[in-house]
C-alpha cells in the first residue's frame, strides 16, 4: 500500500516554530529515546492501512494535543489506549496488535498514572466509546485533525495552542490527500472551530459537537444518529 507511505513522508516534511511533528521529531527529554518517531510512524501506518478499504468517516477535529497524538502518533488516540490501560478500547481495535510507548517514564515531573500507564487524553475516550458503540467496526472511522500535527506554546511543550490560520491551510492540504486515498468516506467535523474551519476551505462535511467541556452527550448522541 504505497500511498499510505507516501501519505507519511508527506506529513514527515512539515516542519514549524512551535510545532511538534510526532513522525519526525524527537525530544530529548519527553520522549523515549531516537526510535520515538519511527514508533509513531509504524504505529499511524497500521492505522491506516486497516482502514484503507473500509474506512466510511473521517472524523475531524482541529489539532493534535499533547495527551493524545502527540505520544501515539495517531489522532484523538492516547497512547494509555495503544498500551492496553483502556476497559473498553484495545489497542487490537486501533492498529491490529500491541501499541508501544514513546513517552519516557522516567522523567521526574510525570505524574506517576502516566509513569505507570502513559499519557491519557480524555477526549480520545469519549471518541472511541461513541465510536465502538456505534459502528459495525472500528475500522469504519478514521480520526483526523485539520492541522495533524502538535501546536504548542513557546517554551513549553507539553501544551496544547489553537493552531494560526497559516497552519490550518497548511493542515487542510494534509486532509485532502487523506481524501484521495480513501474518496468515499464522508468527512465529519468535531467542535464548531472545525466545522467553521472546513467550511471556509471548502470541505463538504457533516459536523457534530465536540465532547469536551460538557458537550459529551450531546457528542454521543449525534453520533448515534450519524453512524
Amino acid at each position: 500500500m504505497p500511498q499510505v507511505i507516501q501519505f507519511i513522508n508527506e506529513l514527515k516534511s512539515y516542519t514549524a516554530p512551535e510545532v511538534y511533528n510526532p513522525w519526525v521529531d524527537f525530544d530529548g527529554k519527553f520522549d523515549i529515546g531516537e526510535m520515538a518517531p519511527g514508533i509513531r510512524c509504524d504505529q499511524l501506518e497500521k492505522y491506516l492501512r486497516l482502514r484503507l478499504d473500509e474506512a466510511k468517516y473521517i472524523f475531524v477535529a482541529e489539532a493534535l494535543g499533547y495527551q493524545g497524538g502527540h505520544f501515539s502518533g495517531i489522532a484523538m488516540t492516547s497512547e494509555r489506549i495503544l498500551l492496553g490501560y483502556h476497559p473498553i478500547v484495545h489497542s487490537s481495535m486501533v492498529i491490529g496488535g500491541n501499541g508501544q510507548r514513546t513517552s519516557n517514564a522516567g522523567h521526574p515531573n510525570i505524574k506517576k498514572k502516566c509513569r505507570e500507564e502513559g499519557y491519557n487524553e480524555p477526549t480520545a475516550t469519549i471518541v472511541w466509546e461513541s465510536i465502538l458503540k456505534n459502528s459495525k467496526s472500528p475500522m469504519d472511522v478514521i480520526l483526523w485533525n485539520i492541522f495533524p500535527f502538535h501546536p504548542f506554546k513557546k517554551g513549553n511543550l507539553l501544551t496544547n495552542r489553537t493552531p494560526s490560520l497559516a497552519e490550518l491551510e497548511a493542515g487542510a492540504a494534509y486532509l485532502r490527500s487523506l481524501q484521495n486515498i480513501i474518496p468515499n468516506a464522508q468527512i465529519i467535523s468535531i467542535g464548531a472551530k472545525s466545522d467553521k474551519t472546513l467550511a471556509e476551505f471548502g470541505i463538504q462535511h457533516a459536523s457534530v459537537p465536540h465532547p469536551a467541556n460538557g458537550g459529551a452527550n450531546d457528542f454521543r448522541a449525534r453520533i448515534a444518529d450519524l453512524l
